[in-house]
């Protein structure tokens, strides 16, 4: 099961330094549960058909200018109208002063009013793609989540089977970790997720035997990222004589999280097995399949083309 977040209107109004015109008395506990905001245009026109007033609603020079030519009791009106909806607020941009009828009327149906200096614009998109970010559908895993020539390399398996380990040794060859034991993934679209490390073990591994390690402080601040898309999810099994296990990579396998299909690799391993040499190339790989190019489709062809040339 996945969270969905809301975020708390005060969050949004530190984020992007708005001005608070008139707080309703309900300021500190109103949340934002949807990406999108609205500008109300048609309905300060007074059609309200498919209205949704769970949106942040923003006007800008617009729709004050369409206001201005009203006369007090219809923006009165108006506004009446528009905020008896209880929409989470109403912020004007471009540093618009609201007139007495809209200041009337937030007071009256105790809406919050907010104001920013941005382009109408600017502040409408900046908000959406923040509300994107903030309010995706997010799971937390068990597993480690690296940076491996620009691929985003989700390795599970059982504890203790050698995930931290083997991101010990990647960072040793100059790549990066974003989260080690915990990874928090976002659904930032249909087709990507993005991974994180929790804020309290953000930059910590854990080595059994040695204990939490601050990679930031001992590998520099170069070694560690904050987040980064998943490409590929790598399960670490131990080697079992009783599997018989894809040698040609010809089986696409897909891990489901979260409803995006992410492509998975099984790696059996064995003492003495290289995992971090072979976390490398399946980064390498991924990168050559996403670009088109399918190494084991590429050698069984080669082969079938033999065979057929040799029984002419």
């Amino acid at each position: 099961m996945f969270d969905v977040h809301s975020v708390y209107l005060t969050t949004l109004v530190k984020e992007f330094g708005l001005e608070v015109v008139f707080a309703a008395t309900d300021y500190e506990d109103i949340r934002l549960t949807v990406v999108d905001v609205a500008r109300p245009g048609l309905q300060l026109a007074g059609y309200y058909d498919h209205f949704e007033p769970v949106r942040l609603q923003v006007m800008g020079n617009v729709e004050t200018s369409y206001l201005q030519k009203l006369t007090d009791a219809e923006r009165a009106m108006t506004f009446d109208r528009l905020f008896s909806y209880k929409s989470p607020a109403l912020l004007i941009a471009r540093n618009i002063e609201p007139d007495a009828q809209c200041m009337e009327m937030a007071k009256k149906h105790n809406v919050t009013l907010l104001r920013s200096k941005e382009a109408t614009s600017t502040i409408v998109s900046d908000i959406i793609a923040y509300l994107k970010s903030a309010l995706a559908p997010s799971i937390t895993r068990h597993g480690v989540l690296m940076e491996v020539y620009g691929e985003g390399l989700l390795l599970i398996g059982d504890s203790g089977i050698g995930k931290s380990e083997a991101a010990i040794e990647l960072l040793k060859r100059g790549h990066r970790l974003i989260a080690d034991d915990a990874v928090e993934i976002r659904k930032i679209s249909e087709k990507a997720l993005v991974g994180t490390a929790p804020q309290l073990i953000r930059n910590y591994v854990e080595l059994r035997g040695i204990g939490i390690i601050n990679v930031a402080k001992l590998y520099g601040m170069g070694a560690v990222k904050a987040e980064n898309e998943i490409n590929l999810v790598v399960n670490i099994v131990p080697w079992d004589k009783q599997k018989v296990y894809d040698r040609l990579g010809l089986e696409d396998q897909y891990m489901d999280i979260l409803g995006v299909k992410i492509p998975m690799n099984t790696i059996p391993i064995t003492p003495g097995r290289n995992l971090a040499v072979i976390l490398e190339v399946a980064a390498m790989n991924n990168r050559q399949r996403k670009m088109g190019y399918n190494p084991a489709l590429e050698f069984t062809e080669q082969m079938d083309r033999h065979f057929a040339q040799n029984q002419e």
